[in-house]
């Protein structure tokens, strides 16, 4: 068996095609474009480059958006005083601040200050225990991009075992609600989990989040299975996931390779949740 390459960047390419259409006529009957603030503080390379890749995704679908660059030193006062700010700005429907933060800033603190109607993210507490009780507005952005690629693919959930390695607040536990959401029977490891290989073998849908390459090898996998790979490790100059794709593409029936498989839906998720919120998510939220 040689896996079908789930191809998240031509994916992600033709929604995005379709949301600038959709701004295109929403913009016929508004004043003005959906508009997204980044906020980013200090120098990190990589984050560097994950907010110009957002901010181009934005200007090639018709969302508007400003970048707030602050000094690696910026107090968690003055992130605050902003995030105030922008809560209140009525041309921006979502913010985004860019993980991750210095270590004197808490990022919850943060988190929990941005307006739960512009947290196109979907890490507020509000937003994540609305998915948690099956009623979704904005939802976190890796998750939802994984369950439209199923979705886009016709591939099943329903019924299915689904294995989620990895638990963290962004990935592995929304991750987890929404296979839930779709009907799976859903297992989740994290770093306390024994026997991690005896689970991971009973997955229809594996789906690994740890940031670790080669944390769960292909000898696992059960033959079959929908694997999707979120890991982004970067090794001799070489972006790789958390899984050996050559080895792994053997034994799986779709495989998302690292790059161009979850990261592109990622980034198409930002996009929707905050079209979402320019067409209405404020009003409901107001209610």
């Amino acid at each position: 068996m040689t896996a079908q390459i789930i191809d998240g960047k031509a994916i992600a390419t033709q929604l995005q095609s379709e949301l600038s259409q959709n701004i295109a006529k929403e913009r016929k009957n508004k004043e003005r474009a959906p508009g997204l603030a980044v906020i980013l503080i200090g120098k990190d390379p990589a984050s560097q480059i994950y907010v110009q890749k957002k901010i181009s995704a934005c200007a090639e679908v018709g969302i508007l958006s400003e970048a707030h660059r602050l000094d690696e030193s910026t107090s968690t006062d003055s992130l605050l005083s902003l995030i105030d700010t922008l809560n209140e700005t009525p041309h921006i429907d979502g913010i985004l601040v860019q993980v991750p933060l210095p270590a004197h800033i808490d990022p919850n603190t943060i988190l929990e200050r941005i307006h739960p109607a512009k947290d196109v993210d979907g890490f507020h507490p509000y937003n994540l225990g609305r998915l948690a009780q099956r009623r979704p507005l904005l939802r976190p952005c890796t998750p939802y991009g994984i369950m439209r690629l199923l979705s886009e693919l016709n591939l099943p959930v329903r019924s299915l075992h689904a294995v989620v390695v990895g638990a963290s607040n962004t990935v592995g536990r929304p991750m987890a609600f929404e296979l839930l959401l779709a009907g799976a029977t859903v297992t989740i490891c994290h770093r306390f989990t024994k026997n991690l290989a005896e689970h991971v073998a009973l997955a229809d849908i594996l789906v690994v989040a740890v940031g670790i390459a080669d944390i769960v090898p292909a000898s696992w996998i059960k033959p079959g299975a929908i694997v999707i790979d979120v890991g982004m490790n970067r090794i001799n100059g070489h972006l790789r996931g958390d899984i050996d794709f050559n080895a792994a593409k053997e034994r799986a029936s779709w495989i998302t390779p690292v790059p161009g498989g979850v990261g592109p839906m990622t980034v198409y998720s930002l996009l929707k949740n905050t079209v979402d919120a320019y067409n209405g998510v404020h009003a409901y939220y107001a209610k």
